[in-house]
């Protein structure tokens, strides 16, 4: 089968960082799915795990977290899918990803794909959808049924993939009142198009212009950016009792003292923490995928996908990548299946 690829870990203006290649079409076994990938977004997450270093694989890694296709082939314990169906995820970044035609997945990390939504439009939505939902329900606590309308939540870095969704789930599911962040005036749009109350720049000061939306402080931050730029601001911005979440790794130590008179909290969120460590519930994501399913059906959140590429090969997603580590992409880049 087709699949891109790559054996060094180089930039991505290297003529090898990404490979068009030709390796065996796996087999399903237990509970994987085999899925003719339709579809597959482009995350940073890629870009992360691509990125430039000292060593090399003997056989090609194949990256790619986001897919939407159609179901080949079952494992002899499957009972949630069977051939034939739509479906859309994340996957497992501990297995090869889906920059593949063919792609195996475990059945419990999977959804039925959006009825309203095409493969391309579906492809946008696994994984900014399931951080997104477990940062805000499953750690900060928001109420998914409206319990907590009115309250306030900052979310930094609103305008890219998983922010997008936020920004959904926090107005339009649990109705409260959204602060972006964005710093240009497409990404500014964005954001209000999608639902935020109101917008901010997160290279000015935040407190600041928070001040002149008539706020001091607020319930929740979701910081979907650099965690050590933005810590002690947010340790300023949230109120007492307030909840912080953050996605992205800290690369040096912290004054955890400026939440404690605050009683704040603060927690972290990551997507594959389930499936890495072999969690029992590992099916949440396939019930989580469904809700989302549904959520789109009924019209109440939009897919995030901003451009298409084209097809998937290695130029195609060389663009994704590069574009992505421009650090200027507004919602997501998806591309379509192998040619």
């Amino acid at each position: 089968m087709k699949a891109v690829g790559f054996y060094k870990y180089l930039p991505i203006e290297h003529p090898e960082s990404l490979l068009d290649i030709e390796i065996e079409t796996p087999v399903p076994t237990g509970r994987d799915l085999l899925v003719r990938v339709q579809a597959v977004a482009v995350n940073p997450i890629d870009c992360e795990m691509r990125a430039p270093r000292d060593e090399a694989e003997v056989t090609p890694r194949i990256l790619g977290w986001d897919a939407a296709g159609v179901v080949e082939a079952v494992g002899p314990l499957c009972t949630l899918f069977e051939p034939g169906d739509a479906v859309f995820y994340a996957g497992d970044p501990s297995r090869p990803g889906c920059n593949s035609e063919f792609h195996l997945v475990d059945e419990r990390l999977v959804g039925r794909k959006p009825e309203q939504l095409g493969y391309t439009s579906a492809a946008a939505l696994p994984l900014s959808s399931i951080t997104a939902y477990e940062a805000l329900f499953d750690r900060l606590g928001i109420s998914r049924n409206g319990a907590d309308s009115g309250k306030s939540i900052l979310i930094i870095g609103a305008a890219g993939g998983i922010g997008s969704m936020a920004i959904q789930l926090a107005s339009k599911v649990a109705h409260l009142r959204v602060i972006a962040t964005a710093s240009r005036p497409l990404s500014r749009h964005w954001c209000l198009q999608l639902g935020a109350t109101a917008v901010i720049d997160h290279f000015g000061h935040m407190q600041t212009q928070l001040k002149q939306e008539d706020m001091d402080a607020v319930d929740y931050i979701l910081c979907l950016n650099n965690t050590d730029r933005y810590f002690e601001t947010m340790a300023a911005m949230i109120q007492p009792q307030g909840r912080i979440c953050a996605v992205a790794e800290t690369r040096r130590p912290h004054n955890l003292n400026l939440l404690n008179h605050k009683s704040a909290t603060l927690v972290w969120q990551s997507l594959f923490t389930r499936s890495l460590y072999g969690m029992p519930e590992l099916g949440a994501h396939h019930h989580l995928l469904n809700a989302i399913a549904d959520l789109a059906d009924l019209g109440t959140i939009d897919s995030t996908v901003t451009d298409v590429l084209g097809p998937l090969n290695a130029a195609n997603l060389k663009k994704a990548h590069a574009e992505i580590e421009s650090g200027r992409t507004v919602g997501k880049l998806v591309l379509e299946g192998c040619l």
